[in-house]
């Protein structure tokens, strides 16, 4: 079996180009599976694997448990809110108990950026980022990249706008090293207080308007407004980001050209999406939830292997 070339995955930046096309060749294979009648494969069954989510998470964390019981994984979940950690327990000590209960592989949300780097260093088990504060959530990047590969063939050459909170994301920055890495041109597109000073150091496309965005891109990936991590106003109200940023179907039939319409969820409808532009036949919002399955499979099949 091909291996990754790191024991972890903590975001994107740490990987190699060759690592992300070895993910999307095993997540094809795995989507195989995914489509058959019997969707489940013994390829981790000795392999226990506890999601340790300090965050809230719907999709992610759904994902994993779902790719993980696929490739007949031992699952174990534990949630901060109902923990340990409310008593003061620290992360370290948190996760090597349950390392002591024998688990393989820690999948990890954190609300601190660098959690999971820090844990790296200090166990044994593989660990994998599921997101980690406004820093990386390299799976996410992974799926969408794998989705557009999907849709248009490749990723070379594409020009990919990320329209959004790019302050705030995680999604962004693991998805502008991903597409970066496999060679397609980026455009990060936002009212000017919703964009990092740094983010043009980054070798982007800064945009403000977003219609100038959509008439440049191929694929627009449309970012949720993170308001759970804003501790200022950083646009007068939802309305008048919607007017100014928000994108209808309208919108994307003037066009003339086709595009693909990506969001790594949940979407606020109304705000950055209208119903109509989410539901139109120019997005690929639910590929992207069936892929994330596949990609995940992927890279826990393969880091795995990296343990042996």
């Amino acid at each position: 079996m091909s291996k990754l070339s790191k024991k972890h995955l903590l975001g994107i930046k740490d990987i190699t180009a060759q690592d992300i096309q070895l993910i999307f060749e095993t997540a094809d294979t795995f989507k195989d599976v995914l489509n058959r009648p019997i969707k489940k494969v013994p390829s981790l069954r000795d392999i226990t694997i506890a999601n340790i989510f300090f965050e809230n998470s719907t999709r992610t964390r759904l994902s994993f448990e779902l790719a993980e019981k696929r490739l007949s994984a031992d699952v174990v979940n534990f949630s901060a809110s109902t923990s340990s950690v409310k008593k003061g327990e620290t992360l370290l000590d948190t996760v090597n108990n349950i390392l002591a209960m024998k688990v393989d592989m820690v999948v990890m949300r954190h609300a601190s950026p660098g959690a999971p780097h820090y844990l790296s260093r200090h166990i044994k088990a593989n660990i994998v980022n599921a997101g980690d504060g406004t820093h990386e959530h390299p799976t996410q990047a992974l799926l969408d990249a794998y989705s557009i590969r999907e849709k248009l063939g490749e990723v070379a050459g594409k020009k990919i706008a990320i329209i959004g909170d790019i302050l705030h994301s995680r999604v962004a920055l693991s998805n502008i090293f991903a597409l970066q890495k496999l060679g397609a041109k980026v455009m990060v597109c936002g009212p000017p207080t919703l964009l990092p000073k740094f983010i043009s150091h980054t070798g982007v496309l800064v945009e403000t308007d977003v219609k100038k965005a959509l008439a440049w891109c191929d694929v627009a990936n449309v970012l949720r407004i993170q308001l759970e991590r804003q501790q200022i106003k950083y646009f007068p109200s939802l309305r008048e980001y919607s007017l100014y940023y928000g994108i209808n179907k309208k919108m994307l039939d003037a066009l003339k050209k086709p595009i693909v319409l990506m969001h790594p969820g949940p979407i606020n409808r109304g705000v950055e999406l209208s119903s109509d532009a989410a539901d139109s036949h120019h997005a690929v919002i639910l590929d992207q939830v069936e892929n994330g399955v596949a990609i995940r499979m992927a890279v826990l099949y393969l880091l795995a292997g990296s343990a042996n």
